[in-house]
């Protein structure tokens, strides 16, 4: 049986992982991919997406699918696992995202959309508090404030609306309320029609130990989540994705691809905090690594219309836990070019790394001929039987990867495993 020929478009850690998990079954490419990626044996083409001839076009970052990439390839008679612009608008505007949320009854916080400082800040003042301020358009995960003091909601609310903090991304914003509970990353396969579930995963997107410091894009995540069984899942796709998905396709939208529900998990009930149109980063890392079975074909069948027709997708009863290694000063300003010892842990048995922020430097005195090229430079992720014995195997890979400030959050996974020890 011939293989399927598959492009994976993006240069991060997501992007990897995906490539990984394809190639089981499928022969791929990635482009742009990264020099990291290359130095462990993954094909990376450079140009255009459309100079490459392959059977599937599987789109990593919201970026290019709101820019309208998945349109221009489908345009050419190419099968692409990506949404295309119209329906990429779910996370290209947040503001449009909640108005398709309330006009399908999707549970999600209260809020208001402002192009003003004046009707914002008086809009946030209405609300009990925490609040939540979020810039409109793409912000690479880090255009979201969630906070107990006012005075700092009304500045950041000043300074996205100036276009100072996000520049056009935030000439509009969302205030929300703030909900009180735990969130949860549900991931659903789309055809346009109907959509199925992967294993849930919890991420953390607050820079420091202990939910602590800014947003960033995401600084690890565990997959599975203790006390979120199939019964809950269910209930997110019957209350939030299936409801959104036909919302859309009333408005002419056939989505195909990932629709990726944040959900925050409250005592009356699951909420949406907001809807992504790709595979998260780095729930993807932790959660393709316990995909059992043909990630190819189930893509596939969902970019041609026809998900019914591939196998569901089974995950193995192992945890996994995926860490993000981080360039000094990131998220704010992250310091690029150190040099990187190495990216091998082929001898750590049940530990992948995954290449992000990584760039070549010839002749520099990295000994792997690469450099950190971004703030978030490496997710190392490890399986094992139980989430406290996966951190344990990542815990451990993390100091054999290095470069001069190299740092990372070393709670990924903790509660969750303090919550395994209990159930003992």
């Amino acid at each position: 049986m011939t293989k399927l020929k598959i492009c994976v478009i993006g240069a991060g850690g997501r992007e990897h992982a995906l490539a990984v998990a394809l190639s089981r079954t499928a022969d791929v490419v990635v482009c742009p991919g990264n020099p990291g990626m290359a130095a462990m044996g993954v094909k990376c083409v450079q140009g255009s997406p459309q100079a490459v001839e392959a059977d599937l076009y599987v789109i990593g970052p919201e970026a290019p699918l709101v820019a309208g990439l998945a349109d221009r390839l489908r345009h050419d008679g190419r099968l692409v696992f990506g949404p295309g612009a119209d329906g990429a608008r779910l996370e290209g505007s947040k503001a449009w995202m909640k108005q398709v949320l309330a006009d399908a009854g999707v549970p999600t916080p209260g809020y208001g959309a402002f192009d003003a400082l004046g009707p914002a800040v008086e809009f946030l003042r209405s609300l009990p508090g925490p609040w939540v301020v979020k810039t409109d358009g793409l912000a690479a995960g880090k255009g979201v404030l969630v906070t107990h003091d006012r005075d700092e909601a009304e500045a950041d609310v000043a300074a996205k609306l100036s276009g100072h903090a996000f520049g056009e991304a935030g000439r509009t914003v969302v205030v929300e309320e703030g909900l009180i509970g735990s969130e949860l990353s549900v991931m659903a396969l789309c055809d346009g029609t109907s959509a199925v579930a992967l294993a849930p995963a919890r991420d953390h997107k607050r820079a420091f130990d202990g939910g602590t410091g800014p947003n960033t894009g995401g600084m690890g995540a565990y997959s599975p989540v203790s006390g979120v069984g199939d019964e809950l899942v269910a209930r997110v796709m019957a209350d939030a994705v299936l409801p959104t998905l036909q919302s859309l396709s009333a408005r002419g939208v056939d989505y195909r691809g990932v629709l990726y529900a944040g959900v925050m998990l409250t005592e009356h009930g699951a909420k949406v905090l907001e809807f992504n149109v790709r595979f998260g980063d780095p729930e993807t890392q932790a959660v393709m690594a316990r995909w059992d079975g043909d990630v190819a074909a189930a893509l596939a069948a969902a970019a041609a219309g026809r998900l019914d027709e591939a196998a569901p997708p089974v995950f193995r009863p192992d945890a996994s836990v995926c860490v993000v290694m981080a360039a000094p000063g990131y998220p704010t300003d992250p310091q690029l070019g150190g040099a990187i010892e190495r990216i091998d842990v082929s001898k750590l048995r049940g530990v992948q790394v995954h290449c992000a922020g990584v760039g070549a430097a010839p002749g520099s005195d990295a000994p792997s001929g690469l450099v950190t090229a971004g703030g978030r430079v490496l997710g190392v992720t490890a399986t094992g039987p139980s989430i406290g014995e996966a951190r344990q195997a990542v815990y451990r890979a993390l100091p054999s990867l290095h470069w001069p400030g190299a740092w990372w959050r070393s709670d990924i996974g903790e509660s969750e495993a303090r919550e395994e020890r209990k159930s003992l």
